[in-house]
């Protein structure tokens, strides 16, 4: 599927991260989201139930990362990419891609950030 719903960049704080102070402080946290999807049916109807709407992609995207404290992005990607394709099931997505970044990690040099991307398919 070429058709991409697409979020760029998005910005949230969150407590996640391995170390206490992660936790205890919170940092910001940079996401991106690519649903891949037919948007052909949205296109011709211009009607928002047949995509994926990306109001509520951003807040499932906020609600994950200001959610409860996760030591690994990792698993803040899986969840956020978990619930984007339950939530767009019945408009038929095929995959989603999440990309998570931390541009305030604590490592000892410099570095514009750390970050994971996976991509997940719809169960048929």
């Amino acid at each position: 599927m070429t058709d991409r719903v697409m979020l760029s960049n998005m910005r949230f704080d969150g407590r996640h991260g391995v170390l206490p102070i992660e936790q205890e402080n919170g940092q910001p946290f940079e996401v991106d989201v690519e649903l891949m999807l037919d948007l052909r049916p949205a296109g011709l109807s211009d009607d928002v139930e047949r995509t994926a709407d990306y109001r509520i992609a951003f807040e499932i995207c906020r609600s994950v990362i200001a959610g409860p404290s996760r030591r690994l992005i990792e698993a803040l990607a899986e969840e956020i990419a978990t619930r984007l394709l339950a939530e767009y099931a019945s408009v038929g997505i095929e995959e989603a891609v999440v990309r998570v970044r931390k541009p305030a990690v604590a490592l000892p040099g410099d570095l514009d950030w750390s970050g994971v991307e996976i991509r997940r398919r719809a169960r048929s």
